[in-house]
Formats: C-alpha cells, structure tokens, sequence
C-alpha cells in the first residue's frame, strides 16, 4: 500500500466553560466577608480532527468526552474517507 492512498488527521479535544473568579462586594475595612460562589459549572466540548492535505475537517461539539464519542467520531472521518483510501489518526494522548 503506497502513502498516496493514505490521508493524515490529526485529532484533538478542548474543553469550553466559563468560570468566574473575580467577586467584589461592599465590606468594612479589615474583615474577612464571606462569598457565596457557584460549585457548579457546565462544559462543552470541541472533539475534532483535520486533514491538511485534503484541506478538511470534522468536529463534534459533546457534553463530554468518552470512548464512545471516540468511536463516533472515528465514524464522522470514516465516512469522509473516499473509497480506496485509508485514514491514520494521529492524537495526542492527553487525557
């Protein structure tokens, strides 16, 4: 099999939420008022690939990530991948 039948992704994830830190309010000098702050907080997250030498590319936004957000995604490029090619998927590890 020659590398001209081969496309390259490479995939990665990212995480996107919001959390605050900054907090001000009113208080006399030299005390210590206690603040209430939000514990919980909602992500969503970015699973995609690209594929340079094609120029394209194909993402999923999930509320998290697993093996089978893996495997759908792995069917997202599968399905992209023109018949008689092959693709390799490079990922980072992470995680």
């Amino acid at each position: 099999m020659g590398l001209d039948n081969v496309d390259v992704w490479f995939q990665d994830e990212a995480r996107f939420g919001q959390q605050n830190t900054t907090t001000r309010l009113w208080a006399e000098r030299g005390s210590r008022p206690r603040v209430v702050k939000q514990q919980q907080f909602e992500y969503a997250y970015l699973f995609g690939s690209v594929c340079p030498a094609r120029g394209i590319g194909e993402a999923m936004v999930v509320p998290w990530v697993n093996k089978n957000i893996m495997v759908e995604h792995l069917k997202q490029l599968s399905a992209v991948t023109e018949k008689g090619r092959h693709a390799v998927v490079i990922m980072d590890g992470a995680g």
